[in-house]
C-alpha cells in the first residue's frame, strides 16, 4: 500500500542509479529532461533525494551505487501553473489533484473555468497524448482531493467499480455551533425540489437514500470541526445532513444560517483512499486541514 500525506515535499519519484562519481547537479543535467534553470529550481525546492534523503546541495558528491530520486510532482507543477489546483500524484493511467475553491470539476458552459480543461491543457503542454476523464465531482466551492482518469480503460473501471475501488472518502468541515455529540450516523432520503434545492425526508420520498458518518474533532468558540465519512455519495449530502443536525457548514449560502467566518464554504475533501484501477495497488492520500478552518479556534 502506498500512503501519501500530501505536502510540497512529497509525491511520486523517478529513480536513477549512479554509475560513476560526479557532482549531483552534473548528474541531473545529464539524466533529467528540462532546462538547467528548472532542474536547479527542483533541487532548491526539495524535489531531489539521494538514497531517500532530501538533498539541496548542487555539488553533493555522488558515488557509484547511489540512487537519485527526482520528484514528478515538482516537475509537473512547473508545467501546470494554476492557482486552482495542484497535482498530488500522476502516472500513465490516473492523476490525483487537490482542487482549490472557485473552480468547477468539469465544464458547465463554454467559458466556465474547470479542472478538466486545466488538466487537458497541462497534458498538451507536457506532450502527453491523453485527456482528463471525469469520474467524480466536487462542488465549485468545495476544495480537496479528486481523481481523473487519463485513459478510457481507467475511466471505465473507475466509473463502473467506483464503490468497490474507493474504500474510504472523508471530508472535514467547520460547522456553526458546538456539536453536542462526539459522533454518530445520519441517514435519510434526499431529493431535489423544482428549485433544485435538496431536501431530506426520514421516509422514502422517491429520492436517494443517503448515509453519512460523522466524528467531532474539536468544538470551541461557538464552532466545531467535524470529520464526515460518506457511505453514499449523494448531491449536497454533507451540507444537507449538517443542516439537519442543526450545525450547518459555515459559509453555505444554500443550506447555512449566514455564519461565514472563513469567507468560503468550509468543506474540504481531505482523505481519498482507493485501489488503483489498473495495478490494484491500495493508495491513500491525505491533505492538511485548511488553515482558515483552524484559525477560528485560535480567536
Amino acid at each position: 500500500m502506498k500512503k501519501f500525506i500530501y505536502n510540497e515535499q512529497q509525491g511520486e519519484y523517478d529513480h536513477y542509479k549512479v554509475t560513476e562519481a560526479q557532482p549531483l547537479l552534473e548528474f541531473l543535467l545529464t539524466h533529467v529532461s528540462g532546462s538547467r534553470t528548472k532542474i536547479k529550481a527542483t533541487l532548491k525546492g526539495g524535489g531531489i533525494q539521494v538514497n531517500k534523503r532530501m538533498e539541496k546541495q548542487f555539488d553533493f558528491p555522488l558515488e557509484p551505487g547511489m540512487t537519485v530520486s527526482v520528484s514528478k510532482t515538482k516537475r509537473n507543477q512547473e508545467i501546470l501553473k494554476s492557482r486552482y489546483l495542484k497535482i498530488v500524484f500522476e502516472d500513465e493511467h490516473i492523476v490525483v489533484v487537490e482542487k482549490k475553491v472557485g473552480i468547477l470539476s468539469m465544464a458547465a458552459g463554454h467559458s466556465s473555468l474547470n479542472v478538466k480543461s486545466v488538466l487537458d491543457d497541462y497534458f498538451y503542454k507536457s506532450r502527453q497524448r491523453c485527456h482528463a476523464h471525469v469520474v467524480h465531482r466536487l462542488d465549485r466551492d468545495t476544495s480537496g482531493l479528486m481523481i481523473y482518469a487519463k485513459t478510457m480503460q481507467a475511466e471505465q473501471i473507475l466509473e463502473h467499480e467506483w464503490h468497490d475501488i474507493v474504500y474510504d472518502r472523508r471530508y472535514v468541515a467547520l460547522v456553526s455551533g458546538e456539536m453536542e455529540e462526539e459522533g454518530g450516523t445520519i441517514a435519510n432520503w434526499l431529493k431535489d425540489n423544482k428549485a433544485y434545492i435538496t431536501y431530506s425526508s426520514p421516509v422514502d420520498n422517491g429520492g436517494k437514500y443517503a448515509v453519512t458518518h460523522f466524528h467531532t474533532l474539536k468544538r470551541m468558540n461557538g464552532y466545531s470541526l467535524v470529520e464526515y465519512k460518506l457511505e453514499t455519495g449523494r448531491k449536497n449530502q454533507i451540507r444537507v445532513h449538517s443542516a439537519d443536525m442543526g450545525h450547518p457548514v459555515c459559509g453555505d449560502t444554500k443550506y447555512g444560517n449566514g455564519d461565514d467566518p472563513c469567507g468560503r464554504l468550509a468543506l474540504h475533501a481531505y482523505m481519498l483512499c482507493f485501489e488503483h484501477p489498473i495495478t490494484r495497488e491500495r493508495m491513500e492520500f491525505v491533505t492538511p486541514i485548511p488553515a482558515s478552518f483552524k484559525k477560528v479556534f485560535e480567536r
